[in-house]
């Protein structure tokens, strides 16, 4: 790719950007605790385990250090959550670049 074309690229990902809307929260992954769960460090200061819906298991790679949006249960709020979305590096930069990462810190 030439380098236009890469700067174009990363301009519409940041454009696709999603933000976190009400009842949901950013995190990031701490460690992997195998099946389809891990433990995440969450923007609000809670460690939660988090599960990945079978929507996204297969689709999206979920690695230790990415952001990920999370949505907290409603039963056992401070306790589990779902992943509803992972964040290229180049969308976590700019999150944090615009203030969305309140007490988080990318690695």
């Amino acid at each position: 790719m030439r380098k236009d074309e890469l700067e174009q690229k990363e301009e519409e990902e940041i454009l696709r950007t999603r933000k976190p809307q009400e009842g949901e929260v950013l995190a990031i992954v701490t460690q992997m605790l195998g099946s389809d769960k891990l433990r995440v460090d969450c923007d609000d200061g809670k460690e939660r385990i988090a599960r990945i819906p079978g929507k996204l298991r297969k689709k999206v790679w979920i690695r230790v250090g990415d952001l990920v949006l999370i949505q907290p249960w409603k039963e056992m709020p401070n306790e589990r959550a779902d992943v509803i979305w992972r964040y290229t590096p180049t969308q976590a930069k700019w999150l944090e670049k615009n203030n969305y990462l309140k007490r988080l810190k990318l690695g």
